[in-house]
């Protein structure tokens, strides 16, 4: 049997220039309390709620962990995907996964989310948001998101509980799978 390399953990990428693709991942649970990647089966609804493809748009994908969303995002046009997260075993399979699928337009950046988004001066179509479910960052979140946003931005959050508000923003879409449960949001600038 051929060798998957050092990573037991893996996803595969289900749409896109980089369909069936596989990224791999160490177990993270250790370093991340509660990691758990974005079920496939959550990020197909997530993107058939964002049209598929995603041409042109700029991508932010906080608390990245395995980046399954940013990958995904990344697959499917975006020009441009930013991943942060916290762990340093998290960004290295990262930028393993995109050294190996020559994916040139995502950003990796170590780091914590909420001072990484107070100092941020671009601007995002699509945001990511999936932070551990052990901790309630929502209401911290939103005004930094705010400051973020480009017009008519969506934002996809991801919680162990439903949300049925996240600031200002307006709720679109809402599902669950199992114990996720998953939204997606936009500024008011969307109708």
């Amino acid at each position: 049997m051929p060798c998957m390399g050092v990573y037991k953990n893996q996803l595969r990428i289900i749409g896109g220039s980089h369909r069936r693709r596989m990224i791999r991942f160490p177990a993270l649970d250790t370093e991340i309390a509660g990691f758990r990647p974005t079920p496939d089966r959550v990020r197909e609804t997530l993107f058939n709620w964002l049209g598929q493809d995603l041409t042109g748009k700029r991508c932010l994908d906080l608390f990245a962990g395995s980046g399954a969303l940013a990958f995904e995002a990344a697959s499917r046009g975006a020009s441009q995907v930013v991943a942060i997260d916290a762990s340093r075993l998290a960004i290295q399979a990262m930028a393993d996964n995109q050294r190996q699928l020559r994916l040139d337009h995502l950003k990796l950046q170590l780091g914590d989310a909420f001072s990484w988004l107070a100092a941020c001066a671009e601007s995002f179509d699509v945001i990511f948001l999936d932070p551990p479910f052990a901790q309630d960052h929502w209401a911290r979140l939103a005004p930094l998101v705010a400051r973020v946003l480009s017009p008519g931005a969506q934002i996809y959050c991801e919680y162990a509980k439903e949300l049925p508000h996240f600031g200002e923003f307006e709720r679109l879409k809402y599902a669950r799978a199992g114990t996720v449960h998953y939204h997606l949001f936009a500024n008011h600038e969307i109708v």
